[in-house]
C-alpha cells in the first residue's frame, strides 16, 4: 500500500520544523566545524509595487508640466505630457499584472484602482486656482448663504432656479458644517476634491454590489476599473448629486445582500449550475431581519430625499426593479422609500414639486426632446466636438461589451438578473422628462454599475482549471489579449470625454475677481445679466440678486437678439430696475462651445453692448466686461 505524503502548503510550512532547523544549522557548518557566511537570497519587488511607484514617479513628474493656464481648442488634451500618459499605461498594465493573483492578493488590484482614479481626476484638484466647472460655485455660494443667514427658506422665489437648493438642502447643510469643522473659509477650498473622496468612497460600495453575485476577484476589479473609466459624466462634482448617488448605491448594495426571501434563490444554490465566476445567493433572512434593515435604511433613504431630487425617484425604480424578481420581493421597503419621498417632495420641495407636475403633461412621450444632451445648440469647435463623439462612443462600448457578455455568459447573467434589473430600471424614465437636458446623463450614470459589472464579464474568462477541453483554452487566450487592449481603447476614450471640454471648465482667477467686485458693487435687488450662468461666482449673492441668462435659449432666437443686442436686451429689463452685464471670457467659450451662439457672436455681443449709449461700462479687460445698464439714455437713441 502506498503511503500519502502530504505536500507542505504556505500555510503548514510558515514555521520551521526541528528536521528543519537541524538541517539549516548542518548546512552552515564547513567540512572542518567551522562556520560558513550564510547565502543571502535577494527577492525581486512585487509587480504590483513597482507598477505602482513607477506610475507615481511619472505622474508627479508630469503633474507641474500640465498646461493649464494656455489651454486651446482641445482644452487639456493637447496640455498633458508624455509622462502623464506613460503613467496611465504603467498603471493598466500593472493592473493586468495584478489580475493573475487576484484571488490570493486582491488588495493589489485594489490599489491600482485607487491609484487610477486619483491619476485620472487629481490633476484639477492638485493645479486648479479655481473650482473646476464654473457652475459649481453656486453650490459654494448656497452654503456661504446658509452659514450667514443661518435658515432655510424653502418657500421663497429665488431667481437663477436657486430655489430648489433650499428646498433639498441635504448636501449643502452637510458642508456647512464641515467648513465649520475644517475651520476653512469656504467649501471651495476642498471642492476640487470632491470626485476623489466620493470615488474611493464608492469603491467598497461597488465592492460589496458586485461580489454579491461574482466569486471571481478578477471579474470583480476588472468591473470597478471598467466603471472608473466610462464613469466621464462629470456628476461626482462638488455637487447634491455625487452625494445623493453615493447614498442610492449603499442602500442597494444592503438590499442585495441582506433583503433575500427564503427559500427564493431555488438552483442559484447549486454550484453545477452556476456559471464558475458566480456567487451563491446570499443567506435568506426572515421577516423580523428585513424589518430590522428596513428600519437602518429609512435615515439614509431619507437623506437621499433631503440630498436630490432625482435620486429618489432612481432608487424608487430600482427597487420596484428588484420586486420583480421573486429573490427580492418585498414591498414593504418600497412602500417606505416612496412614501418618505412623497413626504418631502409635499412638503420641503412642494414648490418645484408642483411645477415639475403641470410640465409633465408636455414632456411625456418626447424622447426625442428628453434625451437630448444638456445643450441647446450643436457642439462646435475641436475640443468639444471631439468630446461629443467620445461620450457617444464610451456609451456603445460600454454597452457592446455587455451585449457581448448576455450572449456569451447567460448562466452568470441569470444568477446576477437583480444586477441587471437595476441597471436598465431608470431608462423608461427618458419618457417622462428631459431634466433640464440632464436625463440623458443621468440614466447613463444609474445604469453605468451593472453595465461595468457585465462588461468586465465579457473580458475576463472563467478561472482556470474550472472547465477543460479546447473552447474554454482559446477563450482565455482570446481574453488575454483582449482585456488590455480593450482596457488601453476605454482609457484613450476617457481622456477627451472628461478633459475635452476643459477650457470651458477652467477660470483664472482674474475672471473670477471681477465678477466678485461687480456682483459686490451692485445694489440688493439689481439685475444681473450674463449669456449663461457657466461663469465663476454667477450667482454670488443670488439670494439678494435677479439673474437673467439671456442667451440660454434655442440658437435662432440667439441670432435675432444679435441684429440688436442693446435693444434687445433693454426691452427684456423692468422699468425702473438698477440692471448690470457681465460679460466674460468663460461665457464665451462656453457659448460657443455648446452651440448657444453662432462664430464670432460673443464678440459681436460685446462689442455692440459695450458701443450702445444704453449701456455704460464700469470695468473692461481682456477676460471680461461689466456694463451697467442707462435707462435715461434709451429716449435719446433711435432703433
Amino acid at each position: 500500500m502506498q503511503q500519502h505524503v502530504p505536500v507542505p502548503t504556505a500555510e503548514s510550512s510558515a514555521l520551521p520544523t526541528s528536521e528543519a532547523v537541524a538541517e539549516a544549522g548542518d548546512a552552515g557548518r564547513s567540512a572542518d566545524g567551522g562556520r560558513r557566511p550564510r547565502r543571502v537570497r535577494w527577492r525581486l519587488p512585487d509587480a504590483g509595487l513597482v507598477s505602482l511607484l513607477l506610475a507615481a514617479a511619472l505622474w508627479c513628474y508630469a503633474l507641474p508640466r500640465i498646461g493649464f493656464r494656455e489651454m486651446g481648442d482641445y482644452g487639456l488634451l493637447d496640455r498633458l505630457p508624455v509622462a502623464y500618459h506613460l503613467s496611465l499605461l504603467v498603471l493598466t498594465a500593472g493592473f493586468v499584472l495584478t489580475l493573475r493573483r487576484a484571488g490570493t492578493a486582491p488588495w493589489w488590484p485594489a490599489a491600482h484602482c485607487a491609484a487610477l482614479l486619483f491619476a485620472l481626476k487629481a490633476p484639477p484638484a492638485v493645479l486648479y486656482d479655481a473650482v473646476r466647472y464654473p457652475w459649481a460655485s453656486k453650490h459654494d455660494a448656497v452654503v456661504d448663504t446658509l452659514l450667514a443667514n443661518g435658515e432655510l427658506r424653502p418657500g421663497a422665489a429665488l431667481s437663477g432656479n436657486m430655489s430648489a437648493y433650499d428646498q433639498w438642502p441635504g448636501f449643502f447643510t452637510l458642508n456647512a458644517g464641515l467648513v465649520r469643522a475644517f475651520g476653512v473659509e469656504s467649501a471651495a477650498t476642498y471642492a476640487n476634491w470632491a470626485p476623489i473622496v466620493l470615488g474611493l468612497l464608492m469603491m467598497p460600495v461597488l465592492v460589496l454590489i458586485y461580489r454579491t453575485f461574482c466569486q471571481d476577484w478578477r471579474l470583480v476589479w476588472t468591473a470597478v476599473w471598467i466603471f472608473q473609466l466610462a464613469n466621464w459624466v462629470g456628476q461626482d462634482y462638488f455637487a447634491p448629486q455625487g452625494l445623493a448617488y453615493l447614498l442610492h448605491l449603499t442602500v442597494i448594495a444592503v438590499v442585495l445582500r441582506h433583503f433575500v426571501r427564503p427559500g427564493s434563490a431555488g438552483r442559484l444554490r447549486d454550484r453545477t449550475f452556476l456559471d464558475p465566476a458566480a456567487a451563491t445567493v446570499p443567506p435568506p433572512t426572515g421577516n423580523r431581519q428585513r424589518a430590522v434593515c428596513v428600519v437602518v435604511l429609512a435615515p439614509l433613504i431619507a437623506a437621499v430625499n433631503a440630498t436630490h431630487q432625482l435620486t429618489p425617484v432612481m432608487l424608487c425604480i430600482c427597487l420596484f426593479a428588484l420586486t420583480l424578481t421573486r429573490r427580492y420581493r418585498n414591498y414593504g421597503l418600497l412602500a417606505v422609500a416612496a412614501l418618505l419621498m412623497l413626504v418631502w417632495d409635499l412638503t420641503m420641495g412642494r414648490p418645484l414639486f408642483v411645477e415639475t407636475l403641470s410640465t409633465l403633461k408636455e414632456s411625456i412621450g418626447d424622447l426625442t426632446q428628453n434625451s437630448r444632451a444638456g445643450y441647446a445648440g450643436q457642439l462646435t469647435g475641436p475640443g468639444p466636438e471631439l468630446a461629443g463623439t467620445a461620450n457617444v462612443l464610451m456609451v456603445l462600448a460600454v454597452a457592446a461589451l455587455a451585449g457581448v457578455a448576455l450572449l456569451l455568459r447567460r448562466r452568470l447573467v441569470r444568477s446576477a438578473l437583480p444586477l441587471l434589473l437595476v441597471s436598465a430600471a431608470p431608462v423608461p424614465l427618458f419618457a417622462v422628462n428631459d431634466y433640464g437636458g440632464e436625463m440623458l446623463f443621468r440614466v447613463y450614470l444609474f445604469g453605468l454599475p451593472g453595465a461595468a459589472f457585465f462588461a468586465a464579464a465579457a473580458l475576463v474568462p472563467a478561472a482556470a482549471g474550472k472547465r477543460r477541453g479546447r473552447a474554454p483554452v482559446a477563450r482565455r487566450r482570446v481574453a488575454a489579449v483582449a482585456l488590455p487592449a480593450v482596457l488601453l481603447v476605454l482609457l484613450t476614450g476617457f481622456l477627451p470625454s472628461y478633459y475635452g471640454k476643459e477650457t470651458m471648465y477652467y477660470t483664472p482667477p482674474e475672471e473670477t475677481a471681477l465678477v466678485v467686485r461687480a456682483l459686490d458693487n451692485a445694489p440688493d435687488g439689481s439685475l444681473i445679466l450674463a449669456t449663461s450662468g457657466s461663469f465663476p461666482e454667477a450667482l454670488h449673492r443670488y439670494d439678494r440678486l435677479e439673474h437673467w441668462f439671456f442667451a440660454e435659449q434655442e440658437l435662432p432666437e440667439n441670432e435675432r437678439m444679435l441684429k440688436d443686442p442693446a435693444g434687445y436686451l433693454a426691452d427684456g429689463i423692468p422699468p425702473g430696475t438698477r440692471a448690470y452685464v457681465i460679460l466674460t471670457r468663460t461665457q464665451d467659450v462656453y457659448t460657443a462651445g455648446e452651440g448657444l451662439l453662432p462664430a464670432d457672436g460673443f464678440e459681436t455681443l460685446r462689442t455692440a453692448l459695450s458701443a450702445s449709449p444704453l449701456f455704460r461700462t464700469v470695468e473692461s479687460h481682456s477676460y471680461g466686461v461689466v456694463l451697467e445698464y442707462r435707462p435715461a439714455a434709451r429716449g435719446t437713441t433711435t432703433r
